[in-house]
């Protein structure tokens, strides 16, 4: 049976995460409703929404690379943990302590573990 870091190590996780955030890119473009009220909860202005789509489509290139890439693929984990840090905190400052702090924290949670074991190398 694997171990959690196994599992956490995994490029299938990496691939699933991946198309998670190619997802969620394609609905910040033009934001769906709920991600905009998300948005709108926290005190996100509107001019700045733009970096949503880049962000999260770059990440999603990033932990898709990480068969052949697994420094970039770590870095991008690492960046995401960030990024999800922010996300709490803005969260807690507009106490919006519902399910988007809820998932928030839970991506930061799961990018802070792929942060910590990153990818395995690519066999030589």
């Amino acid at each position: 049976m694997p171990s959690v870091h196994d599992l956490v190590r995994d490029p299938r996780l990496y691939r699933a995460a991946a198309a998670g955030q190619a997802t969620d890119a394609a609905m910040c473009v033009q934001p769906i409703p709920y991600v905009a009220r998300c948005l709108d909860d926290v005190g996100w202005p509107d001019g700045g929404r733009w970096f949503f789509p880049v962000v999260k489509g770059a990440s999603a290139l990033g932990l898709a690379a990480a068969p052949r890439w697994p420094g970039l693929a770590r870095l991008t984990a690492i960046m995401l943990t960030l990024y999800f840090c922010v996300a709490v905190g803005l969260h807690v400052r507009a106490r919006d302590l519902r399910l988007n702090f809820a998932a928030a924290t839970s991506l930061l949670v799961f990018y802070g573990a792929l942060a910590v074991t990153g990818p395995p190398r690519p066999a030589s």
